[in-house]
């Protein structure tokens, strides 16, 4: 066991309070490759952003605890070489039990989400509560959610309008839980379909109501978006015409995403788009090149591509210059 401070990470503590002072919110980017790290990497250094690592409990099984507390050192470590002092956070993200949660600290994670959703509204608050407690003695932060997301993550179903976030019981988790931040819904979705356009073809606002009255009554307390991708049709249109097969793609407008980070939303989650900039550029360069054997062919070409991809999100939620 070791912790995040022996690897330079830091918690989200002093991330959240400068971002909500400051009307910015932190980008939390993930990655499953080592091509999506390295962007991220270096459109981080480029903008001087803050920026939280998000590992989701599937690339865990997969690549195991202490390789991805490496390989997220190799990033401060890089910071450093630059002469930079950037904060950078490795985030659980939807750890779903206390016992997922507890591996990730054990192993150098310096922020954890627990991802109790799904639960009864007590059984939650007993589940964040229990893992806050055992957190916080290591000096790591607790992200929590209420209210669930349609789409992938969550398995999808019911009627949108049921899921949002009730404000009351926001508050009340608040005081309760012993959670550092909060996951809420007010209209972002996981999965390639956030937002049904109207007869028009008009996306409608996200539930801003929902975010001014849990943020009036608990004023400094960062809220966190999930499920808050772009969608960008160029990527869609790009998987399609080499190969791919994507029948539907609406995202977040990034309007709304910058409004909400001037408000009390300070942890923007993105991994959709991530996800699909790196295959519509996978399936175009191996497309044009057909004889290929190497995967460097491909994997050092959608580095650079990613890399636009971050830089932008950086500027969309304001972090750039923050660190």
């Amino acid at each position: 066991m070791y912790s995040y401070k022996d690897l330079g990470f830091v918690n989200t503590a002093g991330m959240f309070q400068k971002a909500y002072g400051g009307g910015y919110a932190v980008p939390a980017f993930n990655f499953v490759t080592i091509e999506q790290y390295n962007a991220i990497m270096d459109a981080v250094i480029k903008k001087k952003s803050p920026i939280i690592l998000l590992v989701s409990p599937n690339l865990h099984r997969q690549l195991g605890h202490e390789m991805l507390a490496r390989v997220a050192q190799s990033g401060v470590d890089r910071i450093k070489n630059e002469g930079l002092d950037i904060p950078v956070a490795l985030h659980l993200d939807h750890g779903m039990t206390y016992e997922q949660c507890v591996l990730a600290v054990e192993n150098g994670f310096s922020s954890i989400m627990i991802d109790g959703s799904a639960l009864p509204f007590e059984e939650n608050i007993a589940l964040t509560k229990k893992t806050a407690e055992y957190a916080h003695s290591r000096g790591v932060t607790v992200e929590a959610e209420l209210g669930i997301l349609s789409g992938a993550e969550e398995g999808g179903g019911g009627n949108l309008e049921s899921l949002y976030t009730d404000p009351g019981m926001a508050s009340e988790f608040i005081k309760r839980s012993g959670a550092d931040s909060l996951a809420i819904s007010i209209g972002t979705c996981h999965g390639m379909v956030k937002l049904k356009p109207d007869a028009n073809g008009s996306l409608p606002d996200l539930r801003y109501d929902i975010l001014e009255k849990i943020e009036k009554s608990n004023p400094g307390f960062p809220i966190v978006l999930h499920g808050a991708s772009t969608i960008a049709p160029e990527f869609v249109q790009m998987i399609n015409t080499y190969g791919g097969h994507i029948e539907q793609a609406v995202g977040i407008p990034e309007g709304q995403i910058s409004k909400a980070a001037k408000m009390a939303v300070c942890k923007v989650n993105i991994a959709t788009d991530g996800w699909i900039c790196a295959l519509a550029h996978t399936r175009r360069i191996l497309a044009e090149n057909p004889g290929a054997i190497d995967s460097r062919v491909f994997t050092l070409k959608i580095r650079p591509e990613l890399e636009k991809l971050y830089l932008h999100k950086i500027d969309v939620m304001g972090s750039a210059g923050r660190a």
